[in-house]
């Protein structure tokens, strides 16, 4: 459940959000066990599932146009719970200064932060969120629980805003916020938008968008969509 924020792409904030479909709260637990539920919820991913690959493709938008891309790449990324992740890119288009300032660097930070013993502070946990529920909605057809979050350690790599976890398993459905920290003095805020999908039990990213402007460079605009997963799972526990 690691979160990049896409912050060393950006540079001023934004102000675009996707808004879930609240519906009329359902009993649910105390805010204790919700945050308890999503501890658990987290460990279990963590532990279970022990290494996976998938395909990703990145889109770079620039001003107003978010049809043509200035920049694309596909990767394929695998993951390893003992190694952590590495990058194969299958293919890149368009700019070649877009791909070393900002792809690469992305890549190269998705990387860092999930090594062993660094993906941790990642987590959409306790540990990392003060966490308080605040109602119910309907994210594309699932019943979630809606979680304000605000980070305990400001990094590019936490969020302040919400997350939505699934009212079955509390897995993660969506996060909706701004970057805690900007990656240098000369950024601003990153607003990220992620959704999952359930993927042989776990939530797994399907499509994310990240966007910001600044005087320098405009709005900038970058989009992740996942596909073709493949997983290794071990004992759940």
């Amino acid at each position: 459940m690691a979160c990049s924020v896409f912050a060393l792409l950006f540079c001023s904030p934004s102000t675009v959000s996707l808004q879930p479909t609240q519906v009329p709260s359902p009993a649910t637990p105390d805010p204790a066990t919700v945050v308890q539920r999503i501890d658990r919820a987290v460990q279990a991913r963590y532990q279970t599932v022990l290494s996976f690959t998938d395909i990703e493709h990145y889109a770079v938008f620039r001003g107003k146009d978010e049809i043509h891309p200035v920049a694309e790449m596909t990767v394929k990324d695998t993951y390893r719970k003992d190694v952590g992740k590495t990058y194969t890119v299958l293919s890149q288009s368009g700019s070649a200064f877009i791909f070393r300032i900002g792809l690469k660097p992305l890549l190269d930070n998705e990387r860092s932060i999930n090594l062993p013993g660094h993906v941790q502070q990642s987590w959409f946990d306790s540990g990392n969120y003060e966490m308080k529920p605040d109602g119910t909605a309907q994210i594309r057809g699932r019943n979630c629980i809606v979680v304000a979050v605000s980070a305990k350690r400001k990094a590019p790599n936490t969020i302040n805003g919400n997350i939505w976890v699934d009212v079955n398993d509390f897995s993660l459905a969506q996060i909706d916020g701004i970057a805690s920290k900007s990656p240098s003095p000369f950024a601003g805020t990153t607003h990220l938008m992620r959704q999952y999908a359930q993927i042989d039990g776990f939530p797994m990213a399907m499509h994310a968008r990240a966007e910001s402007s600044s005087l320098l460079f405009g709005r900038t605009v970058v989009t992740i969509d996942y596909s073709d997963y493949q997983l290794q799972l071990g004992p759940r526990r």
